[in-house]
């Protein structure tokens, strides 16, 4: 083994790769791939070369100020934002999603492929794309200064933040006019940072972005008052110097972030509303219920807030409010112990006039994936039934086949999230191996049968409490001890040293 295989980063990316395979998802692209890839590339060399598709108008919105934005280092652009001032207070907002289905046709390798994995999985050392990065990052990506057909979902949002009449979908041309990236946008709508030079360069652009953001901001209110819930956790990233994991870079949320989460929520409505009125089947995201709703209202009780007995989105919108006022610094830690207790989203296939159930973390009844199809195979199922929806056709998948690939894609989500969560893990090891006794502040995320885990306060990292976990649960303060890192396994255990008081009481010594 040479050198450079010592390396962290490639020490990561082997044990990416293993944990890849081990969850059943493939790391590579198989030769009948790459031939496939070779055939698109060959009939589509200029810009828009994606081959119309279905009977449907394609209405030619490219003089429109379309802009995406995405993370700094984003290639896969899956989604354009532009907004329109309507007299009366009203505001048009139109969102273009690359149209996938052009290119990447069902039954095909390439779709065999992306339906096998069904995701884009995002590992701090390497990613494994859903698509050919030929497709995902080229000839299916909305990339700046190139004509794409897209599907484009239109709705007229009121001064209140809600969507007028369900909005409508349709076939589109669409340019990109400038290619920005949240951290540097954020900057500037605060008044922190100066205006992106790709907004300068396209006169209008500015005010059509602040349009935006006042509106996703009038439409994210709306959402939490209805019983959304405004959680927010702590994501991490390993940086690298010289490929050794120099340290775990935290990702914040932010205004810009907020623009295309709030628009994509309300696509993702629109859409699912859209294929009921056509009387088609779909392919629905759904967070059921809390599984864990006694936890959390224990939880809320520690902090002074009564919850009903009964799982209520608004008065679990309130207690996160209050507390995000009262300790802005650890709400991300109570976040995502309240993400643990409500349980993890499913897939889920609806009959025309179906009954799924909602999502209870954004208090949605109709809510499906739409907008991301380049990377998420439900979104790319939910752009070829949105496709027959308008021309009128037969739906392209039966009952048996959508519940089929529902279950599929949970699965497979499930097993891309354990993959990523490895490779942090496994980082997080390279990171902490030279702490060992070492003592951290941290809280209990998970307790079960399976195990209990603790995440610390003063890095993004979470391990296994294997020395004096019992009679603790989700949501407590603990100090523990870091007794070993397995990088190889991604392994980190803590022993507990003590239950952490809330305010006024004193340590409970374990």
């Amino acid at each position: 083994m040479t050198p450079e295989d010592q390396h962290d980063r490639a020490i990561l990316r082997r044990i990416a790769r293993r944990a890849m395979l081990q969850r059943n998802l493939l790391p590579d692209f198989s030769d009948e791939v790459l031939a496939e890839l070779r055939d698109i590339e060959k009939g589509a060399g200029h810009p828009g070369a994606q081959h119309p598709s279905g009977n449907a108008e394609t209405l030619d919105l490219r003089h429109l100020l379309w802009a995406s934005i995405d993370n700094d280092d984003s290639l896969d652009l899956d989604q354009l934002t532009v907004a329109e001032q309507l007299p009366g207070g009203n505001v048009k907002v139109l969102v273009a999603i690359a149209d996938v289905d052009s290119l990447v046709t069902r039954g095909t390798a390439i779709d065999g492929h992306a339906g096998q994995n069904t995701t884009s999985v995002y590992t701090g050392a390497q990613i494994f794309p859903m698509l050919p990065d030929e497709l995902s990052t080229g000839l299916t990506s909305l990339n700046p200064h190139v004509e794409r057909r897209a599907m484009v979902v239109e709705m007229v949002v009121e001064p209140d933040g809600s969507v007028a009449d369900g909005g409508t979908v349709y076939r589109a041309r669409v340019f990109n006019q400038a290619q920005l990236a949240y951290n540097a946008v954020a900057a500037w709508l605060d008044g922190e940072g100066p205006e992106p030079a790709p907004i300068t360069a396209v006169p209008g652009l500015a005010d059509n972005l602040r349009l935006q953001d006042r509106v996703a901001q009038t439409m994210k209110n709306l959402r939490e008052r209805r019983g959304a819930l405004s959680l927010e956790t702590i994501e991490s990233r390993p940086v690298f110097v010289d490929d050794k994991v120099a340290e775990l870079r935290r990702e914040e949320h932010n205004r810009a972030k907020d623009i295309i989460e709030d628009f994509m929520i309300a696509a993702n409505q629109v859409t699912a509303e859209f294929l009921t009125a056509h009387s088609s089947p779909s392919v629905r995201r759904v967070v059921r219920e809390p599984r864990r709703w006694n936890r959390i209202v224990e939880l809320a009780s520690e902090h002074d807030f009564e919850l009903p007995g009964e799982p209520d989105p608004r008065a679990l919108e309130k207690f996160l409010n209050k507390q995000r006022a009262a300790d802005p610094q650890r709400f991300p830690d109570l976040s995502l112990s309240i993400i643990k207790l409500l349980g993890p989203g499913e897939y889920v296939a609806e009959p025309p006039g179906g009954l799924a159930p909602g999502h209870f973390g954004l208090a949605a009844k109709d809510y499906g994936h739409s907008t991301a199809p380049n990377r998420r195979y439900p979104d790319l199922i939910t752009q070829r039934l949105l496709k027959a929806a308008l021309d009128r056709t037969r739906p392209p998948y039966s009952m048996v086949e959508l519940e089929m690939l529902a279950t599929h894609c949970t699965a497979q989500e499930d097993n891309a999230n354990k993959v990523e969560r490895q490779v942090a893990k496994s980082a997080a090891a390279l990171l902490l191996h030279d702490r060992v006794g070492e003592s951290f502040e941290g809280f209990v995320t998970g307790a079960s049968d399976k195990g209990t885990w603790a995440r610390l306060l003063a890095l993004p990292v979470e391990g296994r409490l294997v020395q004096g976990f019992r009679g603790v649960d989700v949501g407590d303060r603990v100090e523990v001890r870091l007794l070993s890192v397995d990088v190889e396994r991604g392994f980190i255990d803590f022993a507990l040293m003590r239950r952490l008081p809330r305010q006024g009481r004193q340590p409970e010594r374990v």
